[in-house]
């Protein structure tokens, strides 16, 4: 459980990452074993050994640049252009200097400063990719590389087959390494910016929903707090007058509408508190769809009484929130029957999603499902709260318990049961949405 646990806490763009920064980890191992240890045993000490060191030097740069490379990626730090500069000033340095040493005589060996003017060059290509985003100055920085390595060559006098194998082995080796590091910049970019996405829409469903409260207590209360404010001037008009009966007629009429307006604005929140089931699954099934997560949703075409709905509904609604925020799935179960056998009279529904941390984190009371007050209540006494905690508090005022906690498969399953009545539980029939 620990490596699992400690990769599977991850989410999707911390995963994406952690993978993409250790294989630039990884790329500095290769570069020193491919290119410095062939190096190393294809030169003749002390050469080899200095060119052994240089390249291994070239390879720790190159592991430093691709760091701060993917923070800038990512949008924490600036991007490290002197960096840039320093590390392919460096590659062409060294590819220059093992050119110059075949041609003189330092090194003869064909092989050794081939591996070391490809592999050096597309190395410092791939690190600098890291730190561009149009493909055009990618392109343009492989070309200019390959080109470079034919001019110098010939201009130190190797022969044209000679300069022209090197520039193709560049441009070779350049092109992969420049695909490898331009794609794992956009995909680390993408990921992160659709993480972003998916984290805003969730706070734009929050604020539509305040919104839609907001506009709905406004249309309630607006006119009748207006015809309030009118009718006690009128009374006061009346009062100062003399005529205090008309007076109490109107203080009367502002009594009546005040009490109007409190129905009126427990009816809005008991509506607001009150979630329905139907919507809820419905809701489910596109946001998590939106999020990229598959889910599949079953229903007991089975009339349930309110208040068992309503605390269902509010189940699924915490649910789906912690399916988005808390966890890394893929797949998404949703199922609502009513128990048949042992537990005849029992509403089950079960939310289950294959990412193991998706609800662990809303043990502790965080999420979004929670609303104030049970289904229907006026706002405090059972059912108060929120998280899985306030649910398991919705529940209990309803005789219902709620289950939540990891499976066998790496799921998490949240189950809820609430009992309903006999009558209701004969009509049950099973229907795939």
């Amino acid at each position: 459980m620990g490596f699992t646990g400690w990769w599977s806490r991850r989410s999707n763009p911390e995963k994406v990452e952690l993978y993409t920064r250790w294989s630039y980890h990884l790329f500095m191992l290769l570069e020193v074993a491919s290119i410095g240890l062939g190096v190393l045993g294809r030169t003749a000490p002390p050469l080899g050994g200095w060119l052994f060191l240089l390249v291994a030097a070239h390879s720790v740069l190159g592991g430093v640049l691709a760091s701060r490379a993917l923070d800038w990626t990512v949008g924490r730090r600036a991007r490290p252009d002197r960096l840039m500069v320093v590390f392919g000033v460096a590659s062409c340095v060294l590819a220059v200097a093992a050119l110059a040493l075949y041609r003189f005589g330092g090194a003869k060996n064909m092989e050794a400063v081939a591996t070391m003017v490809v592999g050096v060059l597309a190395f410092g290509i791939g690190g600098v990719v890291l730190g561009l985003t149009k493909t055009r100055h990618m392109l343009g920085l492989v070309l200019a590389a390959g080109v470079g390595t034919a001019v110098v060559g010939l201009g130190i006098g190797l022969r044209r087959g000679e300069a022209v194998g090197f520039s193709v082995g560049v441009l070779i080796g350049g092109v992969f390494l420049a695909s490898t590091s331009g794609f794992s910049g956009w995909l680390l970019r993408a990921v992160w910016e659709l993480d972003a996405a998916r984290e805003l829409q969730a706070r734009l469903a929050v604020a539509e929903e305040r919104l839609r409260f907001g506009r709905d207590l406004h249309d309630v209360m607006g006119r009748n707090l207006s015809v309030i404010a009118l009718k006690s001037e009128l009374a006061v008009q009346l009062a100062r007058r003399g005529k205090a009966e008309a007076a109490v007629d109107q203080m009367a009429e502002v009594q009546r509408i005040a009490r109007e307006s409190q129905r009126e604005v427990r009816d809005v929140v008991r509506g607001y508190r009150e979630a329905d089931l139907h919507t809820e699954l419905e809701g489910a099934r596109s946001v998590l769809a939106a999020a990229g997560i598959a889910c599949t949703v079953e229903a007991a075409a089975v009339a349930l009484p309110a208040p068992v709905q309503s605390a269902l509904a509010w189940v699924v609604r915490e649910g789906t929130t912690n399916v988005l925020r808390h966890g890394d799935a893929r797949r998404c179960s949703v199922s609502v029957s009513v128990s048949v056998g042992a537990e005849e009279g029992c509403a089950v529904l079960v939310v289950e999603n294959d990412g193991a941390d998706g609800g662990a984190g809303a043990e502790a009371g965080s999420g979004a499902g929670g609303g104030s007050g049970a289904p229907g209540s006026g706002g405090s006494g059972p059912g108060a709260g929120t998280g899985l905690a306030g649910l398991r508090e919705r529940l209990a005022a309803l005789d219902g318990t709620l289950e939540a906690g990891r499976v066998s498969g790496g799921r998490f399953r949240v189950t809820a049961r609430v009992p309903v009545s006999a009558a209701v539980t004969a009509s049950v029939t099973g229907a795939a949405r």
